[in-house]
């Protein structure tokens, strides 16, 4: 075992990247996070700077230094994990290759399009278990071999965004078992597979794929050059963990030993996971989803993800402040979240019904459309803001249930994670839509902790993940919360009119992604025009 009783994780997000230190028993010591943009352009382009992100990792660490005394002395390992998908390209002297495509890319949908027509589709998401969709290095690789080779061609390897960060602390090519079976693998062995990688088109870039290296059995030194950018001591060994999404479920409690649970992080995405045996896991017809391993022998998580979730709620006190700001008043978002339950007492429970595809990217969840968009059903004079407010959040809530049904059915208890479920009334609506009994963590930094938890296991603090889990996890589960009897037949009615205009409304979200016509095209609507002027 390592000296030092800190264990010190790092969370690379979209917009937010976090250090937090853990004592070796699991408790949250200190946090400093560094806000960490990206950009967007035409065509659906999402893109993040690679060495921005790790010189705001650093900046984070550091930070974390100020108010922890003696960190670096103390540290006995360090964790990482990070968002998912997208592509982090390295070429020589492990520098970057332009920009990352980040998860919220949406270029490359065509190319998704076109393999999902191919005769190794099928193939490939057996192998996978996972559904493909703009947001995967897979396809984001495939669209670039045919539409920007050159890229590629510069490209020593593909990582996603903790494998570089990973790179940076260790000076190490590698990837995780996650990342790496549901991107280009199989979650059965949680190696590479060449019927994926066909399936992709994608042989003659095999090179591009790094070594897939599992962070509870394997760590490697800190850099002499990243102890200077951290202010840590060279020499500490670095864990890699999985995809944020793993490592926050388990940090928040996806797998404890119980049986048939469940873990949804309601955050700006939605993620909705449940651990399951790797010879249970349910593949479905409409190849959606993910299947993602755990750092747990023998056990992996079947996944859908919503590509937003919090977001629709961001979107709609948004317009409300700005409608407020408009006309000469004060707002802002901490007070209208202020006013959160005041809006649900004055409003029925299924009054309206609203589809969350508030993004620009579509849904990927549980079914792929880049043309999904959000929609309120059943609007009427006689409703208010608050039944706006209500609909979404209950939105937000069917669609987790319609997640979990395209994973074979509902668990019997779901714990939550995210800063929504901070609300007593959001986890009951939450709870009441999908049917089930709720649990909430305390944990404040999930995705941070679970990857700690690995670091733990692989300097021998803990002999297993199961230990580890019993001391960092269970214990800051909460109570059990039965939704009312009352409000869960009410949703399971409106859930069956959400299935049901979900299905119909494809062709409509197709029209109106169609490009609008110019009038000027038109000779006869010139022609009156003109008629009209003179």
């Amino acid at each position: 075992m390592s000296n030092g009783d800190i264990i010190l994780g790092i969370d690379s997000g979209t917009s937010v990247v976090k250090a937090v230190a853990f004592s070796l028993q699991g408790e949250q010591l200190g946090c400093a996070s560094v806000r960490n943009r990206y950009q967007r352009g035409a065509g659906g382009a999402a893109q993040q700077s690679l060495s921005q992100t790790w010189q705001d990792a650093t900046r984070a660490v550091q930070q974390l230094a100020e108010t922890l005394p003696q960190l670096a002395a103390r540290t006995a390992a360090i964790a990482v994990t990070g968002q998912g998908d997208g592509s982090w390209l390295v070429g020589a002297n492990n520098q970057p290759v332009g920009e990352a495509w980040i998860w919220l890319d949406a270029r490359a949908a065509p190319t998704v399009k076109a393999l999902g027509e191919s005769p190794l589709a099928r193939a490939r998401f057996e192998a996978t278990g996972t559904g493909l969709n703009t947001c995967q290095q897979g396809a984001q690789l495939a669209h670039m071999d045919r539409h920007c080779p050159a890229r590629l061609d510069c490209s020593e390897v593909a990582l996603h965004c903790k494998d570089w960060l990973y790179l940076n602390l260790t000076g190490v090519r590698a990837t995780d078992p996650s990342e790496a079976s549901f991107t280009f693998g199989n979650f059965r062995h949680q190696r590479y597979d060449d019927t994926v990688i066909d399936a992709l088109g994608l042989r003659h870039r095999r090179h591009l794929l790094p070594e897939i290296v599992e962070g509870t059995r394997t760590t490697h030194p800190l850099t002499a050059a990243a102890a200077r950018a951290t202010g840590l001591r060279a020499g500490t060994p670095v864990s890699l963990g999985y995809v944020d999404m793993a490592m926050t479920a388990l940090g928040a409690g996806v797998q404890t030993g119980d049986v048939n649970t469940a873990c949804s992080i309601v955050g700006s995405t939605g993620v909705h996971m449940r651990a399951v045996a790797i010879d249970q896991v349910y593949l479905n017809q409409t190849q959606t989803g993910y299947v993602i391993p755990l750092p747990w022998p023998g056990c992996v998580t079947q996944v859908q993800t919503n590509m937003a979730s919090t977001l629709n709620l961001d979107w709609v006190l948004g317009m409300a402040e700005k409608l407020i700001v408009e006309f000469g008043g004060e707002a802002d978002h901490a007070r209208l979240v202020g006013h959160l339950n005041r809006w649900l007492d004055e409003s029925q429970p299924g009054a309206l019904l609203y589809h969350p595809y508030i993004s620009e990217a579509g849904e990927r969840g549980p079914f792929v459309n880049a043309d999904a968009r959000a929609s309120f059903v059943g609007l009427c004079y006689g409703h208010g803001f608050g039944d706006l407010v209500r609909a979404v959040i209950e939105g937000i809530g069917l669609s987790a249930r319609d997640c979990y049904q395209a994973m074979g059915g509902l668990p019997g208890e779901l714990r939550l994670s995210g800063g929504a479920v901070r609300s007593a009334r959001l986890r009951q609506i939450l709870g009441a839509c999908v049917g089930v009994p709720v649990r909430s963590s305390r944990r404040e930094e999930a995705g941070a902790a679970g990857a700690a938890m690995m670091a733990a296991v692989a300097i021998g603090v803990y002999p297993s993940m199961a230990h580890c889990v019993s001391d960092w996890v269970t214990p800051l589960l909460d109570a059990v919360e039965t939704p009312p009897a009352p409000l869960v037949a009410r949703y399971q009615t409106l859930y069956d009119s959400y299935q049901l205009t979900r299905q119909a409304l494809p062709p409509v979200w197709q029209q109106l992604r169609a490009p609008f016509p110019n009038p000027h095209d038109d000779p006869a609507v010139v022609g009156r025009s003109a008629v009209h002027k003179e």
